[in-house]
């Protein structure tokens, strides 16, 4: 199978394991006992070997868009006015709620994290060809994305804490390490070129150098963030006009993976948070890419056909609608705290009830459908 089809959804098999009916001697066959359950340990082994093989970095989709999502929540919480419909319906709710979410969105990102490294340990080989790969490379990015934003919205650290520092330089480095090695090759390899391995995916490197950009504006430094802005604001700029271009040499994404269009909603709505947290205050650049991000949600939701097909059947990819909703969402609030206008309060009325739908919606599906995602069987 090939990695751009494990990035999206999964064949179907199924283990039949037939079972002599037992003798009515055990002569010949041993102490039993020695051996109590010989054929569940098979099937155990099965499915977690399985389910190791077949996991890969794209299910870090849904740790990006739980923490989006308490990211949002927090927001949400921190309005000033008392007057927002969104205020009034988060001071009904119980004051544990937003803790609840913020523990859930940890909760999934640690069991990936713990899946992903015990992959890395047992498979390493196939770590290494998604790497390689010019989709799978991208989502290497997304477990240390989504690490940077719970810690934003993490109700337990405060951003002037040593904590919150040291848990910043833990989830950076990786980012930029991998900002070196992927930005190298863009710009030395031949066969690494980005007008060769350009795609919607690439965008993810951008996010994660404005989400550690956003999380250093926060503590106060506000070089730091500036430094890792000015670097994924850049590249964006490159990526968007070699996605724009459509040069040949660009790889096209497979059906299945359609859904990761809607990241090019996510980089505009994701630098326009950055600049506001960095400026202090949602200004006219902040305002552009957030006119931008809209703009470009126009542009997909007129073109239904372009998912039709990836909509046929459920599979992980679903999950990248929420974080790019969420995300500009999020650029929605503060432009409606910014502006005060009735238009930018609906717009964000329109933008959170959205993301928090569609989030709940792939939350459901997913809890329903888990075995067919991950817990795939063998012949």
């Amino acid at each position: 199978m090939s990695l751009e089809g494990k990035l999206g959804s999964h064949h179907h098999h199924e283990l039949v394991i037939q079972v002599a009916p037992p003798s009515t001697t055990l002569a010949g066959h041993g102490d039993l006992r020695q051996h109590p359950h010989p054929f569940r340990q098979l099937f155990v082994k099965q499915i977690l070997t399985h389910m190791l093989i077949n996991f890969h970095a794209g299910y870090f989709r849904i740790s990006l868009s739980l923490s989006s999502q308490a990211l949002l929540w927090k927001t949400l919480g921190e309005l000033v006015d008392g007057t927002h419909f969104l205020d009034r319906l988060l001071r009904a709710l119980p004051s544990t709620s937003f803790k609840i979410l913020w523990s859930l969105a940890l909760f999934t990102l640690l069991a990936l994290s713990v899946i992903y490294l015990v992959r890395c340990l047992l498979h390493f080989d196939m770590v290494k060809a998604e790497f390689l790969h010019h989709v799978g490379v991208n989502y290497l990015f997304a477990p240390w994305i989504s690490w940077l934003l719970l810690l934003q919205s993490s109700p337990f650290i405060g951003t002037s804490s040593d904590c919150y520092t040291a848990l910043w330089w833990v989830f950076t480095a990786p980012v930029l390490a991998l900002d070196v090695k992927i930005y190298g090759q863009w710009l030395t390899k031949g066969k690494r070129f980005l007008s060769n391995v350009a795609n919607p995916s690439s965008q993810l490197s951008v996010i994660g150098n404005l989400a550690g950009s956003r999380a250093a504006a926060l503590m106060g430094w506000k070089e730091t963030a500036i430094c890792m802005f000015s670097v994924g604001i850049m590249h964006y700029l490159v990526i968007f006009i070699t996605l724009y271009q459509r040069i040949s040499g660009c790889k096209c994404l497979p059906v299945m993976l359609q859904p990761v269009f809607f990241l090019f909603i996510a980089a505009p709505s994701m630098a326009s948070l950055t600049w506001h947290s960095i400026s202090g205050s949602f200004d006219c650049s902040s305002k552009m890419l957030f006119y931008l991000s809209m703009f470009l949600f126009m542009s997909l939701v007129s073109r239904p056909n372009l998912f039709r097909k990836s909509m046929r059947k459920f599979n992980v990819a679903w999950w990248a609608y929420s974080f790019p909703l969420t995300a500009l969402a999020l650029a929605s609030v503060e432009y409606a705290e910014e502006v005060k206008a009735g238009a930018a309060h609906s717009l964000m009325i329109f933008f959170v009830t959205l993301s928090v739908v569609v989030s709940f919606i792939l939350v459901v599906f997913t809890a329903a459908r888990t075995n067919l995602m991950v817990f795939i069987i063998p012949k």
